[in-house]
This record gives structure tokens, sequence and C-alpha cells, in this order.
């Protein structure tokens, strides 16, 4: 496994790969890699020849007041969890490198970040756009893939991807959860014991939303107030938001319907969490 630091070194590996005739797939992370992203990492090799894992704490999709410098970081542990499934290269960008001084372009989306998520992380998706944007003209991939607990953020890169012609195949793969059912998370690391119980209202709430949609009902609102309750019933719990909306535009809906999706973001403690859900008949 290669080790690359600088946007020209792995421009040209990836020249390289492509000069050689065979494809490429690109896992982004943030690090501190859990078996979610060991998972992105194993579906991008089913599709592709050679694998990039990114490793880089983006610091342009953090707020002021959000977690950037607290974000959990195991570089070392990163890299062994890497070498393990077998990825090809490592692309280990500084900041500096990322974002040289002077830089003044952005990636934006302009509507589906009006929703969800993108209400109280302003300028949130925007610095996650520009990111990936950046990662896909340094690595060249011919397919990159996420997960799908990030839905917003699927959606988000995926219309970007569409919008802006780019030669790449986006891969989403299904939320991987820990045995208990919670969502598999960096930001798992913060919940003390009590609030990992709580957390698990999340996922439990998406069943009972299954479950009400499931004996008929299809208010948006009752459903929501029912989840509401339930998640409130739990200790440390703040709720964010809790939406039922279209799954492509990300618009509410009033109306449930099959596929409409469910999702939510819940602080549990200080640890901000999202998931969410398609309903089906």
């Amino acid at each position: 496994m290669e080790i690359i630091k600088t946007i020209d070194h792995m421009q040209q590996a990836s020249d390289g790969i492509r000069m050689e005739g065979e494809s490429l797939a690109l896992v982004p992370t943030m690090g501190y890699l859990h078996e979610g992203h060991l998972t992105l990492m194993r579906a991008a090799k089913d599709h592709c020849d050679r694998l990039v894992v990114s490793l880089f704490v983006n610091p342009t999709q953090f707020g002021p007041n959000e977690d950037f410098e607290a974000y959990p970081r195991d570089t070392q542990g990163d890299l062994k969890k890497a070498e393990d499934v077998r990825a090809d290269i490592v692309f280990m960008p500084s900041a500096k490198e990322m974002y040289p001084q002077g830089a003044q372009t952005s990636v934006v989306v302009k509507d589906l970040p009006q929703h969800l998520c993108g209400l109280s992380r302003s300028g949130h998706f925007d610095g996650v756009t520009t990111v990936v944007a950046k990662l896909f003209h340094i690595v060249k991939p011919h397919a990159a893939v996420f997960g799908q607990k990030d839905y917003q953020q699927l959606a988000v890169i995926s219309r970007m991807v569409m919008d802006l012609d780019m030669d790449i195949r986006i891969i989403g793969v299904p939320t991987v959860r820990e045995a208990d059912g919670l969502a598999m998370s960096s930001r798992n690391s913060y919940l003390n014991p009590e609030e990992r119980m709580s957390a698990l209202s999340l996922k439990k709430s998406l069943d009972l939303a299954q479950r009400l949609f499931h004996e008929g009902e299809k208010n948006a609102q009752m459903v929501k107030d029912f989840v509401r309750s339930y998640i409130l019933e739990h200790p440390h719990t703040k709720i964010d938001y809790i939406s039922l909306c279209d799954p492509v535009t990300l618009e509410d809906a009033n109306t449930l319907a099959d596929g409409t999706l469910m999702a939510l973001a819940v602080r549990v403690g200080k640890t901000r969490l999202i998931d969410n859900g398609r309903l089906k008949k």
C-alpha cells in the first residue's frame, strides 16, 4: 500500500493506473475508520481494479461551533485498517496542500442543501462539494463510493456529478450498523454508556415509523409526532429535525408513500447523530 501526501504525486499515480488500463475507485473519508468505512472500501474493490482511500478531515465543512479540532483522529490505526482491506493507495493531504493560500473557488449545489442537515449547518455542504470535487480532480476515479447513512451528502454529490458532467459513477452503500442497531459513525466514540442507550432511539424511531406506515398511516405529521414523542422519552436527547420527505428532492412530504425518506438528526448529550430509512409497503 502506497501513502501519498501531495496532489502532484497523487495525480501522477492515477494517470499511471489509467494508462495501464485499470479502473480506479475512490472512497473519501475523514479518517477514524470503522467497519462502515471498511464496507465501503470492500464494495469499491468489487467495482474497480484499484482502490484509493483519502484520509482528510476537511475544515471547510465544519461550522464555527462544530467539532473540527475535537474530531477523532487515529492515523496509524487508519493506515492499518486500509492496508487490511488491501487499499492500493492512501491519499493523506494536509489542509495547506488542499487549500493553498489565496484559494477563492468553491462548488455550490443550490437547492438540495436547503433541507435536512443544511438547515442547521450553514455552509456545510459547500465545504463537502468543494472538497469532493477537488478529490475527484486529484484522484481521477472511475467510481466513488459513499454511505447511505449520510443520505443528503450522497444526494448532493450525485447532483453535483450530474450537473457538472463528471465522468464518475457514484455508488451508494446501505448503512452499516452496530449489533444493537446504532448506525456506525466516528462520532459514536463521544457517547458515554447512558447516552449510547439513548442513541438507539434513532434506529428504533425509524422502525416505529415503518410500522405505522405498514399499518396504513399516511399522515406525515402524525408519524412525526409519534417519533418525536418517542425520542424525547429518552434522556439526553434534543431533536434537530425529523423529516419525512421526497427521496430525490428532499422536499417535505405531507402524505406518505412507498419510498418516502425518513431522516433524523438528534443531539444525544453533546453528540449530533443522524440516521435515515426509506418507508416500504
